[in-house]
C-alpha cells in the first residue's frame, strides 16, 4: 500500500525522498485526528484525503520546482501550503509562509507541521495584514478560498513586485476569466490538473487594473 502510494506521490510531485512521504502521511493522520474537532475540509472529501487534497496540492512542485519561496494565502487546513512546507523542508533556503486568519485552523497549522518536524511559518492574520509581514514570494497559491478576480486583488501587492500565482480552479474557471478581465489585465497559463480531470491551475503572473 505506502509502495503504491510513494510511487503515485513521485508521478505527481517530481522526485522527493522517501522522509518526504513519510511526513506527508503522518500529517494526513493528524489532520484526520483533528478533523473530528474542528471543520478543515469538507467531510465527504475525507475519504479521498490523500489523492483529493495531499496530491493535489503536491501537483504544484511539479509547475515550480526551482522557486524557493512560497506563500500561501487562505491556508486553511493546510492545502496546499502545508504540503508544500512539506515537500520543501529537505531543500536548502527554502521558505514556505502559511497565512490563515481563523485561529483554530492556524493552531491546527502549527501544530501539525511541528509534529511531523517541519518549522512552520504561520501567520494567524488577514490577508491584507500581511503585505508588509512577508517579502515577495516566488511563487503565491491558493486553494477553494475565493473567486478568481478577488484572488488577484488580494494577491496584487506579491504580484506587482514578481511573483507568479498558481491557483486551483474547478470546472467553471472560465467565467472567473472572464469577471477578472472586466478589472484586470494579466499573463494566464492553464496548467492541467494531473489529478482532477474536472479541474485546472491557472498561473497567473503581471496583473494591471484597467
Amino acid at each position: 500500500m505506502d509502495s503504491a502510494r510513494f510511487s503515485r506521490l513521485l508521478e505527481i510531485s517530481g522526485p522527493v525522498s522517501r522522509e518526504t512521504f513519510d511526513r506527508l502521511v503522518a500529517f494526513e493522520g493528524i489532520f484526520r485526528r483533528w478533523s473530528r474537532r474542528i471543520n478543515l475540509a469538507a467531510p465527504s472529501t475525507l475519504n479521498d484525503l490523500w489523492e483529493r487534497h495531499i496530491l493535489d496540492s503536491a501537483q504544484l512542485l511539479r509547475l515550480a520546482p526551482d522557486a524557493l519561496k512560497w506563500l500561501d494565502v487562505g491556508s486553511g487546513g493546510g492545502f496546499p501550503g502545508a504540503v508544500m512546507a512539506i515537500l520543501l523542508a529537505e531543500k536548502s533556503g527554502a521558505e514556505v509562509h502559511l497565512v490563515e486568519s481563523n485561529r483554530k485552523k492556524a493552531s491546527f497549522l502549527v501544530s501539525a507541521l511541528n509534529e511531523v518536524g517541519v518549522a512552520p511559518r504561520v501567520h494567524a492574520r488577514r490577508i491584507e495584514d500581511t503585505y508588509d509581514a512577508i517579502g515577495t514570494p516566488d511563487i503565491v497559491t491558493a486553494r477553494a478560498l475565493a473567486p478568481l478576480p478577488l484572488l488577484i486583488e488580494l494577491t496584487e501587492p506579491w504580484l506587482t513586485q514578481g511573483a507568479r500565482a498558481l491557483f486551483h480552479k474547478g470546472r467553471d474557471y472560465r467565467r472567473e476569466v472572464e469577471e477578472s478581465g472586466n478589472t484586470w489585465r494579466f499573463d494566464l497559463v492553464e496548467h492541467e490538473d494531473k489529478v482532477d480531470a474536472a479541474a485546472i491551475i491557472l498561473e497567473v503572473s503581471h496583473p494591471l487594473r484597467r
